[in-house]
């Protein structure tokens, strides 16, 4: 939900247990690695380093596998890289919201700095992470674009889980990564809300009642129906458990809705705005 823009952790075990799984069904295929690797259109050196586990799984490699590997194999590929892709690319500080996230029975977010990640299309992460400072590597870059269109998969695949989002409409008027970015950024916020599961509102640029002046913030219900509240800046978050300040992050979040324009008023903003690129 949050930005997650740091730096993701050390190589772990997983993605070695990735690309022993990768190796296993290389091999049940009959397929060699200089035979795998021209089919998967990388170079054998490139594959011989996942399934090594020195190398994080593009995408385009996971979509790929059902044509080379089979649609069984492709299916056991996808969910060894699930868990992987949800995590491996993400910062050491934001993955324990990532965990609750995960399970939320209801998400909440107000963001007024940058698009909030679960909502970002990706030539918009792209754009962010090519202007983060300290510049990112090529892997590393790779890897946290694959790890944030990996999340938005909660979106789906958690039908009976709500979201909700409040955009400040500065966000959507300010044009990052440029006029085809904000393009695709306005076509997928309406795909996203088109959703049944998904909420999406616009606090008005001039808007004189707007208690959302201390800052983003991000709510998650358990399965327990017990409420964490999470806040993030500059590579540094906080988890909020206590009870007393979480009830205040509701409150707020609560005017908010009230204060910004109608998930119907929004749609109608951002077909308004998309018109007139």
């Amino acid at each position: 939900m949050a930005t997650d823009n740091g730096c993701e952790p050390e190589l772990s075990d997983s993605l070695k247990t990735f690309g022993a799984v990768l190796k296993a069904l290389r091999e049940e295929a009959r397929l060699t690695q200089e035979q795998f690797a021209p089919l998967m259109q990388y170079s054998v050196a490139y594959i011989a380093k996942i399934e090594q586990g020195k190398r994080f799984p593009p995408r385009d490699l996971l979509d790929r596998s059902e044509k080379v590997l089979g649609a069984v194999a492709a299916k056991v590929l996808k969910a060894a890289a699930r868990s992987l892709t949800r995590t491996a690319g993400l910062a050491s500080w934001f993955q324990q919201w990532a965990g609750i996230e995960e399970e939320a029975v209801s998400l909440y977010a107000y963001e007024c700095a940058v698009i909030p990640g679960l909502l970002q299309p990706e030539p918009y992460i792209r754009a962010l992470f090519d202007r983060r400072l300290p510049p990112l590597s090529e892997e590393q870059f790779e890897r946290q674009v694959t790890a944030r269109l990996e999340r938005q998969r909660l979106l789906t695949e958690r039908p009976n889980s709500t979201f909700s989002f409040v955009l400040e409409q500065a966000l959507l008027e300010r044009h990052f990564g440029g006029i085809d970015v904000t393009r695709v950024l306005l076509d997928a916020l309406l795909g996203f809300g088109r959703l049944r599961n998904v909420e999406i509102q616009v606090m008005p640029l001039r808007q004189e009642d707007h208690t959302g002046f201390e800052g983003p913030l991000c709510l998650a219900e358990t399965a327990e129906h017990r409420w964490a509240g999470y806040v993030e800046a500059h590579d540094y978050s906080m988890l909020v458990t206590d009870v007393k300040a979480v009830s205040a992050m509701l409150q707020r979040y609560g005017k908010m809705r009230s204060q910004a324009l109608s998930h119907q008023a929004t749609a109608s903003l951002l077909k308004q705005m998309r018109g007139a690129l």
